[in-house]
């Protein structure tokens, strides 16, 4: 019988962004995990599931550097998972002041709490901090961003490189998954949905990513934190496809009209930031290190599909 690790022992693990996709992922796994004491901090109210009992739940706005310091000083973690971030590309080109809040000066608090207080950081990062010209991409690559929300990444990145507490940064590369309260949709479900409906859907064939699995992305994270390593690390689904591709691939699984599915480019849609092309990580590193095995595209199918069904039927 396995027995509990007594809580003295335990590493306190401190995730912000706690109530998005990701947030909601590591807590739900870091939870399950007797060696950490997990605290989970949002902007707002929790929106967590309530069930739970092995986190605590605690407001804090990433972006106040007092609110910062008020809970650093109150639970001393080990471990700190910066998630919380401003992810939304388009409004981060127009509100370029509250982007650089959220993304930079955060993560300046962050990095300057984790100093003083001895904590091990560990910073989600993005492919968009690349452009897209020599994709996919490995650790070592030099960045290159065509927008301001990669730009914002890009600084973090440096800030994040600078400090002298313990630091890792995960760079991963669009991430899919199924909110608990069905707060966020997905590619799957949006494709799924749009061909039952009847719809004729437009999906592109010259962007090449390496969609990631929401779960997959915390399970990486964690394992970073259950190894103490430290550096650079791509995170991210190990299929490089393009988004017509997954739609493709999500009627085969579910069987649906991919006629429906019409095939163009870039330049039909016209949107107010600028997105790399041909981006895609390369996980050799993390699969080396780390011992990273992530989901295929298929299975992640089938998992947020599942998971959907069952949030539904709550």
């Amino acid at each position: 019988m396995a027995m509990n690790t007594p809580k003295q022992n335990r590493s306190t693990i401190l995730i912000t962004g706690a109530n998005g996709l990701l947030g909601q992922k590591l807590v739900e796994q870091a939870a399950s995990n007797p060696d950490y004491r997990v605290i989970a901090t949002g902007k707002g109210e929790c929106r967590l599931p309530k069930e739970d009992p092995n986190f605590e739940y605690v407001q804090m706005d990433a972006s106040q550097k007092d609110d910062i310091d008020s809970v650093f000083k109150q639970y001393h973690p080990n471990i700190v998972i910066h998630a919380a971030s401003m992810t939304d590309v388009d409004r981060c080109e127009i509100a370029r002041d509250t982007c650089f809040t959220q993304n930079v000066e955060a993560t300046k608090w962050i990095t300057e709490a984790c100093t003083n207080h001895k904590s091990h950081l560990i910073y989600l990062s993005t492919d968009f901090i690349f452009d897209g010209k020599e994709g996919p991409y490995d650790e070592s690559a030099k960045p290159n961003p065509l927008n301001y929300y990669g730009w914002t990444k890009m600084e973090t990145e440096r800030l994040v490189q600078k400090a002298t507490c313990s630091w890792s940064i995960v760079r991963t590369n669009l991430v899919y998954g199924t909110a608990h309260d069905l707060s966020r949709s997905n590619i799957v479900l949006w494709v799924k949905h749009g061909l039952e409906n009847g719809k004729e859907l437009n999906l592109v064939d010259d962007q090449l990513r390496t969609p990631t699995l929401a779960e997959d992305l915390a399970y990486g994270c964690l394992l970073i934190a259950e190894k103490h390593a430290t550096g650079i690390f791509n995170i991210s689904g190990k299929d490089l496809l393009t988004p017509y591709d997954m739609a493709m691939l999500t009627a085969e699984h579910f069987g649906l009209d991919q006629t429906k599915i019409i095939r163009t480019d870039s330049s039909h849609f016209s949107q107010v930031a600028k997105r790399p092309l041909r981006t895609g990580l390369i996980i050799d590193k993390a699969r080396r290190i780390l011992d990273y095995q992530p989901k295929s595209f298929v299975e992640g199918i089938a998992i947020v599909t599942k998971q959907f069904n069952l949030a539904k039927s709550k």
